[in-house]
């Protein structure tokens, strides 16, 4: 059974990965999340635009808000800037079941103030497909373990693009717009917690933490950024 990597209750943390440097990602976000019930989650996101944060369309709640400039989610870091979310822009297709489409832009209610603690990550073009073999980072404040809680501190994991044939264990896998991560030999993955966060390939985000087993067992499935692109322009220049 795949697993949505989204809130508390199924996203992503980071497992086998090292604590990034305090700040060494300023355009990560943490999401803090109200659902329906009243419940609150958690999930990743990263800054594209000062007023524009990406995450994954499954991390959409009632109410978010959005800290960027932090290493420490625990703390109240002079770093940190927490900005709540003006509206939710889910892709049109996304598709709960499928997982397809799995990406969700967030206007957030004021700019961003750019520091050296907080900055935008640059995005691919509409034809850049990342190939299988590179070396990428996932990064985010999910578990370190199945069993483990969240981590209060950033963490980073370098995991590799898988060929297709890697995912097939998943149904729904559509290599157009899915990117297959982490090498079925090493225990190390994204996990809860971690959904919505970035995968960056040589400083360029390239995909977004979307599902992967109720084990953590590699590979998992990120969404693939470049086909979105001209949907991701269109959003941010109409809103």
């Amino acid at each position: 059974m795949a697993l949505l990597l989204p809130f508390g209750a199924g996203a992503e943390e980071i497992i086998g990965g090292v604590e990034s440097r305090p700040h060494s990602r300023p355009y990560m976000a943490h999401l803090e999340i109200t659902i329906e019930n009243g419940h609150t989650g958690s999930c990743g996101g990263f800054l594209i635009n000062p007023q524009f944060v990406m995450t994954a369309a499954h991390c959409k709640g009632r109410e978010t808000t959005v800290t960027l400039g932090a290493h420490d989610v625990s703390k109240n870091e002079a770093t940190q800037q927490k900005i709540k979310v003006e509206k939710q822009i889910v892709h049109p297709k996304y598709n709960f079941y499928s997982k397809h489409h799995d990406i969700m832009l967030l206007k957030l209610q004021k700019k961003a103030k750019v520091t050296p603690t907080v900055d935008v990550v640059p995005l691919p073009g509409p034809s850049d497909f990342i190939k299988p073999g590179k070396m990428c980072r996932a990064a985010g404040w999910g578990q370190t373990g199945v069993t483990e809680p969240t981590s209060d501190t950033l963490r980073e994991v370098k995991l590799r693009i898988m060929d297709k044939e890697a995912c097939k264990y998943y149904r729904h896998y559509d290599y157009n717009f899915q990117v297959c991560v982490g090498s079925p030999r090493k225990k190390r993955s994204a996990y809860r917690g971690d959904s919505g966060g970035p995968l960056l390939c040589a400083g360029v985000a390239h995909g977004i933490v979307s599902y992967g087993r109720w084990d953590a067992k590699p590979p998992a499935v990120f969404t693939r950024i470049s086909p979105y692109v001209p949907w991701i322009n269109s959003v941010i220049k109409d809103k």
